[in-house]
């Protein structure tokens, strides 16, 4: 039998050639596969696994090093400092994304506001905004497993009672229902630029990542409805692919014209998100 660290060690040579981060992918899974915290792998090297979870820990490495994100083989994501439950019917939450949620927090302040998310997934920002807030938040998705995630999440998290999630098309689910703030992460990336494995991203849903031909498909049916949807001083948040941002405004000022148009960047300093609103000081 192997010790904890050659165990871990055989797991980091399955991945060296596959992942960026080889260690640190091997280190996760393995934790993962004893319910241990990383701590407790570096303190007790000398241990020895059980076949089984030597077994399990190898099966995981393997599917890793074919381009499986982690994030889906441990079944759960970090977004905002929570854990989200994930698997191969929804995007795994961005960081970048956590730009929406900051933008959205600052606004809603402490006023039980009304947020719609579109294209919910699985539930990681209307789940947020819900816990960080008194808002209520609704969401949609026109996949059911993503809806039925998003659910799960939100009793996990114990904000059923403020989040409500809808199956349908954009905001067709909501009818004529009013919001003040309108959140959207939907799927940007152009069609000829959808990774292909082994590339981690192309094993999200396809139907989550291809924005079209331009990659604002979705985009420019959303905006063509969100006029009626809008309460007063209502804030839109919409995050896309920086090379997609100037058509994206372009969209957005034709369709709300008489909205300001504010482009956000990401962690990286790239353009990121428009952030529109009725005026620019409406925050």
């Amino acid at each position: 039998m192997t010790s904890v660290a050659e165990t871990l060690a055989q797991g980091t040579a399955v991945l060296r050639d596959s992942s960026a981060s080889p260690h640190a992918d091997a280190m996760l899974l393995f934790a993962h596969v004893l319910n241990r915290g990383r701590e407790w792998i570096v303190a007790h090297s000398d241990a020895t696994p059980s076949l089984q979870e030597s077994e399990a820990f190898q099966k995981l490495s393997e599917q890793r090093s074919w381009g499986v994100p982690v994030a889906y083989l441990l079944g759960s994501a970090g977004f905002y400092g929570r854990e989200f439950l994930v698997n191969e019917n929804v995007l795994i939450p961005r960081p970048e994304t956590e730009h929406l949620v900051d933008e959205a927090l600052h606004f809603i302040g402490a006023r039980p506001l009304r947020v719609l998310d579109v294209g919910t997934g699985s539930g990681a920002i209307a789940c947020t905004i819900a816990a960080e807030t008194s808002a209520t938040v609704h969401g949609t998705d026109i996949s059911p497993a993503a809806i039925a995630i998003a659910n799960e999440n939100a009793s996990r998290l114990g904000v059923a009672d403020r989040c409500r999630f809808y199956v349908g098309d954009l905001t067709e689910p909501v009818g004529a229902q009013r919001f003040d703030v309108v959140v959207a992460n939907l799927p940007y990336v152009p069609t000829a630029q959808v990774p292909r494995k082994p590339d981690p991203i192309a094993y999200e849903p396809r139907e989550a990542l291809d924005g079209g031909a331009d990659g604002l498909a979705l985009y420019r049916r959303l905006l063509g409805t969100l006029a009626p949807l809008l309460n007063l001083d209502a804030l839109i948040l919409l995050e896309a692919a920086t090379s997609t941002m100037p058509g994206l405004a372009r969209i957005a000022k034709s369709a709300l014209p008489l909205f300001a148009i504010v482009v956000g960047r990401d962690y990286a300093g790239l353009e990121r998100y428009l952030r529109i609103s009725r005026c620019e000081d409406s925050r």
